[in-house]
């Protein structure tokens, strides 16, 4: 697309005219962030309307529902000849979706509101829980890459990773009651495939074990089962790689390999505790 050289060699004098046809080169048919991040926000705020402090009536969710698939419609239409369907069929199939979608998250919601001690109502948890976002985000993004439309699911997510630290790929396959706590540094791929009442914490990567290109098309992510519960900064890697139902991962683990049903897996690892008051020859700074 560019050439490294040139780019050395320009001056600032006809840097605009080599940005203006580096810039004309790329794909022109892609939906602005912008507009897809506004899009985000008012989606996920018209399902949980307390965000905005807001509380709609019938007639105004029938307006914003209509206001939405005009929005959702512009962005579609970006996306030129690269959508399967034309923008209005495309996105009347999703808005069809979005009672399931709704659906689900009122059980992410409660599973929030059941594991975590420190979360008093649902409403908190829409309000305040950052995994909670990242996965309203990610179960509406999923149903556009159901869909086959490129770009503007992987929109969604990375906004949705930018704020919350959670990153999700719209491809992942999530089941029900899915639970994120604290949520910062998780990573979910594309090809990860997580089963119902599943339970994960900060900084766990579920992610692929090689990196090629050529490996696009193939599962390169683990399958979680049901009822896993996953601890702190534990790493999952492979599309071989299987955590049966009912089992515990403990923090720092990291595994390539599958574990069968109801497994308990950790780490050891030895801690000392001693007086300070024991240590011999104190060292003194000189400044």
């Amino acid at each position: 697309m560019y050439d490294e050289q040139k780019i050395f060699m320009t001056t600032i004098e006809n840097f605009p005219e080599y940005l203006y046809s580096i810039n004309k080169s790329y794909c022109g048919d892609v939906p602005s962030t912008l507009d897809t991040n506004f899009f985000t926000d008012e989606l996920v705020n018209f399902l949980f309307p307390i965000r905005v402090n807001r509380d709609f009536s019938k007639e105004e969710i029938t307006g914003k529902m209509d206001l939405l698939a005009r929005q959702m419609e512009k962005l579609l239409s970006s996306l030129g000849k690269n959508l399967p369907q034309v923008p209005e069929k495309i996105c009347e199939m999703f808005i069809n979706k979005i009672p399931g979608i709704y659906g689900m998250l009122l059980e992410d919601a409660d599973a929030f509101t059941k594991f975590d001690p420190a979360s008093e109502s649902v409403e908190e948890v829409i309000l305040c829980y950052p995994g909670f976002f990242a996965i309203a985000v990610y179960r509406l993004a999923h149903e556009l890459y159901l869909l086959k439309v490129p770009v503007l699911p992987r929109i969604m997510c990375e906004y949705a990773h930018s704020i919350t630290g959670v990153d999700i790929h719209p491809g992942a396959q999530i089941g029900n009651s899915f639970f994120i706590d604290h949520g910062t540094g998780t990573v979910i791929g594309e090809t990860t495939v997580i089963g119902n009442n599943v339970k994960i914490y900060q900084g766990v990567t579920l992610g692929a074990l090689f990196v090629q290109k050529g490996l696009a098309k193939k599962k390169r992510h683990p399958t979680i089962e049901d009822d896993v519960i996953i601890y702190a900064k534990s790493t999952i890697l492979g599309g071989d790689t299987v955590i049966g139902h009912d089992t515990v991962i403990g923090g720092n683990v990291w595994l390539t390999e599958s574990v069968p049903p109801y497994s308990l897996v950790f780490q050891k690892s030895q801690v000392t505790v001693r007086d300070s008051k024991d240590i011999q020859g104190q060292i003194n700074w000189t400044i």
